[in-house]
Order: C-alpha cells, then structure tokens, then sequence
C-alpha cells in the first residue's frame, strides 16, 4: 500500500481562490482537501476539528488575520504544518509570519508542480520558501530590517532634541512633507507608532546617544 493522502485546509478571503486550489488536487489520490475556511477564525476551528497534516494559509483577511491564525494554531495546540499562500511578499508579510510558527512561505503565482513539492515538504517538517521570499530574509541577514538610512537618523537625533516637523525640515533643507515621510519609515522599522515611542526605542537600542558633552 502507498502512503496515506496528505490532508489539507484550505484558508482563503476569497471563494474562487479557494476554489481554484481545491480544483488542483481533485482527483490526485495523493491528498485530501478536507475543508475551507474564508479568515482565521474558521481555520482554527476547523483544524482543531479535522487535523489536516497542512493548512494552505492566506494572510490579509477579515475577521483574523493569517498571522494571528497560526500563533493561535500554535497556542491550541493544533500540530499541522502551515503554508502561506499569499500575494504579499514585504518584510511586514514574510518575517511575522515566519516567527508565528509557519513551515513554508510561497506567492499565489507559485505553479501546481511547485506548490506539490513545497506541500510534501512542508508535511515532512522541512522549511519551504518561494525564492523571492528566500532573497528577501537572506537580505534580512545581511541589511537588518529596523537599520536606519542616515537621513532618518538625522530626522530622528531633531527629533530627540524637542524640534518639530517643520523645525526639522527647515534645519535639514527639505520639505516639511519629507521629514513626515522618514518619520513614518522610522516608525515601520523600529516596530512603533509615534514620536515618543521612536525616541524611546531608538535609545533602547543604542541608535541614539545620550550626549555628555
């Protein structure tokens, strides 16, 4: 006897989406589909109820989002492998999914052949990566994603010292626009959401100096 079909979940926003993974593996006696989920919510449920060996999981949806998905697959205690299957490929997609716990990463162009073989290896435990996700995190090893350009740290060091948007812009000859610009890069790569807390986390992490002089 072969071995057992590979069992699937497949989690997507979208019904022809969903529709169209299902339409590839029928009749393939080499795995299952055992359900659908249109957010998060419903794949938790539906995996702790069905235990699929791999949950073909997308990320932007409504009600719970993919991310919170398998941090809460991972907290239930749910043991299936997850694979992103998504559109999005920035570090805010790739690297938070990654750290939740999921097995593979791959885009919605990926062809059938390729998304069989990442499926088998993600049942067997092993990482799978699309290659353009593969660049991105080796780029990650080599740029860390919260390193600074010089111009945002400038911004930020006026920042620090009490200046305004528009004191910053005038000191650093650019528009008041641009300073809003790098303020907002600054806040995506160090993980915050205003001001104070750039300021904060900048010091935390040695980007900004206490000067002594």
């Amino acid at each position: 006897m072969g071995d057992p079909p590979i069992r699937l979940l497949i989690v997507d926003d979208h019904p022809v989406v969903r529709g169209g993974i299902r339409g590839m593996f029928h009749g393939d006696p080499q795995f299952e589909v055992l359900g659908e989920a249109a957010n998060g919510a419903q794949a938790v449920d539906l995996a702790r109820v069905l235990g699929p060996d791999v949950i073909l999981m997308d990320l932007r949806m409504p009600v719970m989002d993919g991310v919170t998905a398998i941090k809460e697959l991972v907290r239930v205690g749910v043991t299936a492998r997850v694979l992103v299957l998504t559109t999005y490929d920035t570090d805010r997609d790739v690297l938070p999914a990654i750290e939740a716990g999921a097995t593979g990463y791959l885009l919605k162009d990926t062809g059938r052949d390729e998304l069989v073989h990442a499926i088998r290896t993600a049942a067997r435990g092993a990482a799978v990566l699309s290659p353009s996700v593969a660049t991105r995190l080796l780029g990650q090893v080599r740029t860390p994603v919260d390193a600074l350009s010089a111009r945002e740290l400038e911004v930020l060091k006026l920042v620090a010292d009490g200046a305004t948007n528009r004191e910053a812009a005038t000191k650093l000859f650019i528009s008041e626009a641009t300073v809003k610009s790098h303020l907002l890069h600054i806040y995506a790569k160090l993980g915050v959401n205003d001001r104070a807390a750039a300021v904060a986390e900048a010091f935390r992490r040695g980007l900004l100096t206490v000067d002594r002089d």
